[in-house]
């Protein structure tokens, strides 16, 4: 018996989210890149991590019922920046 179900994740002021994830990044000096001799076949890149609160609701769905969950839950994320680059969000993790 193949039962359906559907988990979709709502998040509370995403943009807000967003915006504060991109100020922390930007935040770090870049220190590391160009003081370090690397050798050629290398790339120099400088990492960036902060952690923040996240919070939303959780849907559930299936056999026409649907399940809503709070949550709120600590989130990881790093960003790399290569030399004169942008920093980019690489990884996201949940920390509960």
């Amino acid at each position: 018996m193949n039962k359906s179900l559907s988990i979709t994740t709502i998040l509370t002021q995403p943009d807000l989210l967003i915006n504060l994830v991109e100020k922390l990044a930007w935040q770090r000096s870049n220190t590391s890149i160009g003081k370090t001799k690397i050798p050629r076949n290398l790339k120099p890149f400088d990492t960036s991590s902060i952690e923040t609160y996240v919070n939303g609701t959780v849907a559930l769905s299936g056999d026409g019922d649907t399940i809503n969950m709070p949550f709120i839950t600590c989130f990881m994320f790093t960003c790399i920046k290569e030399k004169d680059g942008l920093y980019k969000v690489t990884w996201a993790s949940s920390l509960s």
